[in-house]
């Protein structure tokens, strides 16, 4: 199990350094939806509430009220949870896992607008973050644009770890390897991938006991955390009343829980890609939901 914790001032990495000061007007293409080559894309949907029921709201439109913000209280952390910006792979359909993809164009700018929109809201204390490149670009983003705040990188944040169909396109994961396949889509959450994959229960537990110590350690305070899909869905079915699934985690989409120190979790907002209105997300992208793990 993945368990060591590094704190790093920031840096400008190979990758992070120019995404840091990033102009999203220069990457933004003449026509937002001519982006990718895949030209499916839909209306922004608003986030997922929660009071003392789960309710979806309406789509989003320009002037949707969004959850409050204000003080935290002094019993419990807020946890501003994001799904990484968008790569490659996510756009191609290919696996990742844990191999290292960094982002793509897309996927610095969608980090961009999502660290302008936090540096607008109530202080954040520090940016947590997956140790993978697309995750801790992403962070680096956020940070430079929040006033360069401190990244603190942590392996127990990576994505799940899918053995053998690393690097594969998921379709063609069951001619290719139907034996990792299988072990992919079974129902049994103990069901580990062949080639060092973990089991849906391992990564619960490496999921939810990493974001319990984070929340232990900033009790009345708000921290961003990076991380990947497979693992943010683990999370909203933890902190879901029902212990129910999410269907899809959206490239650099706002998830926030609130995370108490006797176990106690509650969603405040979920799935708001409000930020991204002005350049639209590639709805069709890989990856975020069940085939993430």
């Amino acid at each position: 199990m993945l368990s060591a914790t590094s704190s790093l001032p920031l840096t400008k990495p190979p990758q992070a350094s120019q995404s840091a000061q990033l102009d999203v007007d220069a990457l933004r293409p003449s026509h937002p939806w001519q982006r990718h080559q895949c030209p499916s894309r839909s209306p922004i949907p608003g986030p997922i509430s929660l009071s003392f029921s789960l309710h979806l709201n309406p789509s989003f439109r320009s002037n949707r009220i969004v959850p409050r913000l204000g003080c935290v209280g002094s019993d419990y952390a807020e946890i501003i949870v994001l799904r990484h910006g968008e790569t490659a792979w996510n756009a191609d359909g290919r696996i990742q896992g844990h191999l290292d993809v960094e982002l793509n164009d897309a996927g610095r700018q969608q980090a961009a607008v999502v660290g302008d929109r936090l540096s607008k809201e109530p202080k954040i204390s520090v940016v947590y973050s997956s140790d993978l490149a697309r995750a801790y670009e992403t962070a680096q983003i956020i940070a430079a644009r929040c006033g360069g705040i401190k990244v603190v990188t942590d392996v127990d944040l990576r994505e799940r770890h899918l053995g053998d169909l690393q690097g594969l396109v998921f379709r063609d994961t069951a001619k290719l390897n139907p034996k990792a396949h299988r072990a992919f889509v079974s129902r049994e959450t103990c069901q580990e991938i062949p080639g060092g994959g973990e089991s849906r229960d391992q990564l619960h537990q490496r999921c939810t006991s990493s974001v319990q110590r984070i929340g232990n350690k900033h009790k009345g305070e708000r921290v961003v955390l990076v991380s990947h899909g497979g693992f943010i869905r683990t999370l909203y079915k933890q902190a879901s009343p029902d212990g129910r699934s999410v269907e899809k985690v959206l490239n650099t989409s706002v998830n926030i829980i609130h995370v108490y120190d006797d176990g106690k979790w509650t969603i405040k907002s979920w799935g708001d890609v409000s930020h991204l209105n002005p350049t639209g997300y590639l709805q069709s992208g890989f990856g975020g939901d069940e085939k993430s793990g």
